[in-house]
């Protein structure tokens, strides 16, 4: 139940639930098996809703990938996506002609702006044995006067994210990945750490918006203070998605859940598991506080504005497809890679 620290605390579901200025995040745990020739999943595929699987069966789904898991081609306007990969890896293309094999804790960051077409597929590259998935697909608003920007194409490689790595004196490790946002240096022996500079018309780019995007982990018994976020208005959600049992604030709890905490005080997270880390994900941000109308994959401010959206998509295809099918890999080679609109080529 809430408490001075905590406002509210709700179970997660699918997508969680986020505040403004986020719309959506997706958790995608999937324990898919070893790969097939098509690098698809070598099991049967009977039973499940093919294009439209999100039955979890086996403890994974083809989301709406044919052959390979995935998301074939589909369209956005007015808002960004956020794309966390944990483990395994995403194959993207798009109608600006980027693509990108990327995981392992690389995050792609695609500003939809006035329209983007990209695809994201799963590849089961590995034949003998298991191909785990973990990712977390976030969307960001865009304010009114950015929602017809330009699209713009980034990827911030696992090995140049920020980290901040503590352990007391028992020798139990915190460590706080800032994908976004600044970490103050809230304690004497650390200093301020500085995510990687986002997307120029992202709402985050403006440092009025205190937009902060941190993976938060535990070791067992380990503690840490969240510090303080910057802006007064500042909202910030808390998720647990992993562990056993933890204090957020002096509160227990043993279940997964999502809090809206406060943001403008420290809260001292606690790990009560002796055995399990505990994660969190942090969303935090200054409400952009406009009207919100949505449909599907469209995000503005107004219902006239989602029809322009509907009939600019049905003439232009925001550009048009320029890949021989709708679900484009690459390939066997693990490496990551990222191929930029302008053709430059980008390895971690």
């Amino acid at each position: 139940m809430p408490t001075p620290f905590i406002l509210q605390i709700k179970p997660l579901g699918f997508p969680w639930e986020t505040m403004d200025p986020f719309l959506f995040c997706a958790y995608h745990d999937d324990a898919y098996p070893r790969g097939n020739a098509q690098m698809g999943p070598d099991a049967s595929l009977a039973g499940r809703d093919i294009g439209q699987d999100f039955s979890r069966k086996a403890g994974w789904s083809m989301y709406h990938g044919q052959t390979v898991p995935g998301f074939p081609a589909h369209p956005h306007r007015g808002f960004e996506t956020v794309t966390i990969v944990r483990k395994g890896l995403i194959d993207h293309s798009d109608s600006l002609g980027a693509t990108a094999r990327f995981g392992g804790g690389d995050v792609q960051w695609l500003t939809a702006g006035k329209g983007v077409v990209h695809s994201e597929m799963f590849p089961l590259l590995n034949p003998d044995a298991t191909n785990p998935l973990e990712l977390f697909q976030i969307w960001l608003n865009l304010p009114a006067r950015s929602k017809m920007v330009e699209p713009h194409f980034t990827m911030l490689w696992s090995e140049d994210i920020p980290r901040q790595l503590m352990t007391d004196a028992q020798g139990r490790l915190t460590e706080v990945a800032v994908v976004t946002g600044r970490l103050p240096a809230h304690q004497a022996e650390f200093s301020e750490v500085e995510a990687l500079t986002p997307p120029p018309d992202s709402w985050a780019a403006q440092t009025e918006a205190d937009v902060a995007i941190w993976t938060i982990r535990l070791s067992p018994g380990a503690g840490w203070r969240l510090p303080a976020a910057v802006g007064e208005s500042t909202r910030r959600s808390l998720y647990f998605f992993k562990g056993s049992k933890i204090s957020v604030g002096g509160q227990e709890l043993s279940q997964h859940a999502v809090m809206e905490v406060r943001a403008d005080t420290a809260l001292f997270l606690e790990n009560q598991s002796a055995e399990q880390d505990a994660e969190f994900l942090l969303l935090q941000g200054r409400p952009i506080g406009e009207p919100v109308a949505q449909y599907g994959p469209f995000v503005m401010n107004t219902k006239a504005e989602i029809s322009q959206a509907i009939a600019d998509y049905q003439r232009t295809q925001f550009g048009g497809w320029p890949w021989p099918d709708n679900a484009p890999v690459h390939g066997r080679d693990p490496a990551r890679f990222a191929t930029h609109p302008d053709g430059r080529e980008e390895k971690p």
